[in-house]
């Protein structure tokens, strides 16, 4: 069955955080240890992909869980 709808993985929801998010992705690289760089990243294993993805999730959710509870997020 064919879908219509474009749900490529690299697909934003809101467009315009494309480049924060790009950002955020290259703190949370360079925070944990992973040599991320603009470009081509293919000589990274899974595990140092997945290992940055898997932090920007955790501190995502970290950060809604604490303006959802009225926390100002400060540490």
């Amino acid at each position: 069955m064919a879908s219509n709808n474009n749900s490529g993985s690299n697909r934003s929801e809101v467009p315009q955080a494309r480049e924060a998010l790009n950002r955020f992705k290259m703190e949370i690289a360079n925070e944990i240890g992973v040599p991320l760089k603009q470009g081509y990243n293919g000589d990274l294993t899974s595990k140092q992909n997945g290992s940055v993805g898997g932090e920007m999730v955790k501190r995502m959710i970290r950060r809604q869980e604490e303006q959802m509870s009225g926390q100002s997020g400060q540490q």
